[in-house]
């Protein structure tokens, strides 16, 4: 079991425990408030029952299931309060209506019906007081002493009424507040959870564009080096006895593009270990100081991303593509090209997608059709610039013999897309096959 996973049991426990304790407590106020209330009412009662002439027995059970009613006090606040006005005239049940208005007050009763019980229960007292103290005070001579009767008739009905009101009042909304956090406190939970489920979400999605631009990364790297260096290795196969001279200048070919292949993946791997580095730093910086168990998932893959973007102006770009042509040229292909337009300076990703696109055309007119004569257009447009590399039929020539994994294209369309671009390809009637691609224009910043 994961500690999380113990915790949440342990609270659980907690929980059921603190609400079977609170559940048994309530039950043992209510009935031992029951209690006492019912005994009060029954002696009130006897004193009642000998007032109105009544026998005892009868006033002590009347007594006995009028107090009996604060068990409903959860329940039913309402009707409590409403059994203690009715009796406020037989002078009984005074624990009945403080407890009964404080849960009053302290339900979700609206404050209307709490108002008019509380003030039902205020002037039932305040006449009960009144006439009670006044039949007390009848055999009094002295007329000057009647003049507080009012007094105390007022005082006993507020110190009656109005204290558990109130408590009732600030305890029903502290309870109420309280529910209120803890439903926040929950909704802010369940948000922390989605955003981290968006979070594990956004760095798996980072994590696949990272795989997927290394592989188009090594693709256009290696493949392209590697066709030129297989060409020019046959070439020097098959003029090593016959020229010497031409076949030492392939044997150099083929070192050059060695060693440029060489140093494209070193850089490549210096970018991914670079963001492999910032990476390692955020996961330290988030984990010190807190549970190293505790990584943000975004921070994973998404610094090597960011590594590879910044080193996007280090990348080859369009003054590029004449030595990139040169290079074919250098291999035997017949290759031309033609610029239109003015050239000008575009963004560092249009003008290496530009590049790529024409270097992988090129890659797969090296495998699929030696020998075949190649034109690649360049066409600087005032709001996008266009490329185009078109090869005719090999006639029969020798196959270089060059795997093939189809992601070539694949590559290409990628990125034309995620910039924003058109990409088509496909065979031409004459027999060859055409790679045609519109960036939109961005300005380099």
């Amino acid at each position: 079991m994961t500690t999380t996973g113990a915790h949440e049991e342990a609270e659980g426990l907690t929980t059921r425990g603190f609400w079977w304790w609170r559940r048994r407590r309530s039950v043992v106020l209510d009935v031992g408030l029951a209690v006492v209330s019912a005994l009060e009412c029954a002696f009130e009662g006897i004193r009642f029952a000998d007032s109105a002439r009544l026998p005892m027995a009868l006033g002590v059970v009347f007594g006995v299931l009028v107090g009996s009613v604060l068990l409903l006090r959860r329940r039913w606040p309402m009707a409590v309060v409403l059994v203690s006005v009715a009796v406020t005239p037989a002078e009984m049940g005074v624990l009945l209506a403080i407890v009964g208005l404080y849960t009053l007050a302290a339900s979700d009763a609206p404050r209307r019906i709490i108002g008019a019980l509380a003030g039902m229960s205020l002037v039932g007292t305040l006449i009960v007081v009144f006439v009670r103290t006044r039949q007390d005070v009848s055999g009094v001579d002295i007329d000057s002493a009647r003049w507080y009767i009012p007094l105390i008739a007022v005082f006993m009905a507020l110190s009656m009424s109005l204290p558990p009101v109130l408590l009732g009042l600030y305890v029903g909304a502290r309870r109420r507040l309280m529910e209120s956090l803890r439903e926040r406190a929950d909704s802010l939970e369940q948000e922390l959870s989605l955003l981290a489920d968006r979070a594990e979400q956004r760095a798996e999605w980072a994590r696949t564009e990272e795989r997927t631009r290394i592989a188009r990364e090594m693709h256009d790297v290696v493949a392209h080096r590697v066709s030129l260096m297989v060409v020019h290795a046959a070439a020097l196969q098959a003029v090593a006895l016959k020229d010497p001279q031409k076949a030492v200048k392939n044997a150099a070919l083929v070192g050059d593009m060695g060693r440029q292949a060489l140093t494209e993946l070193r850089e490549m791997l210096g970018v991914l270990r670079a963001g492999e580095q910032q990476a390692a730093r955020k996961v330290a910086d988030a984990g010190s100081g807190a549970d190293r168990s505790t990584v943000p998932l975004a921070s994973v893959g998404v610094a090597a991303a960011a590594a590879a973007a910044a080193a996007a102006d280090d990348g080859p770009g369009m003054e590029d593509i004449e030595a990139l042509v040169g290079q074919s040229r250098d291999a035997g292909m017949v290759v031309e090209l033609a610029v239109h337009g003015v050239t000008r300076a575009y963004a560092p990703e249009v003008e290496q997608t530009a590049y790529r696109v024409v270097q992988e055309a090129l890659t797969n007119v090296h495998k699929h059709a030696a020998g075949a004569k190649v034109m690649v257009r360049l066409a600087h447009r005032e709001a996008e610039i266009a490329m185009q590399v078109e090869n005719g039929p090999s006639y029969g020539a020798a196959d270089a013999g060059l795997p093939s994994g189809g992601n070539g294209l694949v590559g290409m369309r990628e990125r034309v897309l995620a910039l924003g671009g058109v990409f088509v390809s496909g065979e031409t009637d004459a027999g060859g096959f055409r790679v045609s691609a519109v960036l939109p224009y961005r300005d380099a910043a």
